[in-house]
């Protein structure tokens, strides 16, 4: 049995900490975690921020990865979507994994898979736009109106999810799995680099972070 497995097959808390470290963003973000290389981890470093049925947003060639475990009805992930994205857009090597962690109810289960089945025709980023992007409540009509009004194709997204549902389901177990092993009590939270965000971030202290993962980067590979 994997180290990082309890009897049940789920990851443990300490397993998935031990390969990202306990660093957890401050203002000055100051200490940098140690990552174990530890290839028997059920929730790797490859898991957790290369996870390759997640497509990337921002910069996919980027230096620094930011993860944010987030929930399409969540208020403050819908206000902090658009300085996030300006955040990546203005850095410009910043590579975002956008994990879906529907913890507000059905709607945003559905919403979830949705979203994710849209990868299947090349517009999860497109989708998540348009969904992070509302201010009202999701149902099921008002999440396909929204996807119809981005040019997805909304009966094939369908299709996807129902044929995919595996697989779909798949990513949302991890997605889980990897934000309780975490310690995320709610949504947004993020990895920056190699750092816990278990929170919101200004602009401001989004720079900072991104500064600071860089600087731990570079002090890991002298």
């Amino acid at each position: 049995m994997p180290k990082s497995q309890d009897t049940s097959g789920n990851p443990t808390r300490r397993g998935l900490l031990r390969a990202f470290g306990l660093g957890v963003v401050t203002a000055g973000l100051t200490r940098a975690p140690t990552l174990a290389e530890t290839s028997d981890e059920v929730l790797t470093e490859a898991q957790v921020l290369r996870d390759q049925e997640i497509p990337a947003a921002g910069n996919v060639h980027g230096d620094i990865t930011i993860v944010e475990y987030f929930d399409y009805n969540c208020s403050y992930c819908r206000k902090l979507a658009p300085e996030l994205a300006q955040v990546v857009h203005d850095d410009g090597k910043v590579r975002l994994i956008l994990k879906d962690w529907p913890i507000l109810g059905p709607g945003s289960v559905y919403a979830s898979r949705l979203a994710l089945a849209s990868k299947y025709q090349g517009k999860f980023v497109v989708a998540h736009e348009a969904l992070i992007s509302t201010s009202s409540r999701l149902t099921e009509p008002h999440i396909r109106e929204l996807l119809a009004d981005a040019k997805i194709d909304v009966d094939r997204a369908v299709k996807d999810m129902v044929a995919n549902a595996g697989a779909i389901d798949s990513i949302l177990k991890r997605n889980s799995d990897q934000a309780i092993a975490f310690g995320f009590n709610g949504t947004p939270a993020f990895i920056i680099g190699k750092f816990r965000v278990p929170g919101v971030l200004t602009t401001t202290q989004f720079g900072q972070a991104i500064a600071d993962a860089r600087k731990a980067a570079a002090t890991k590979t002298k």
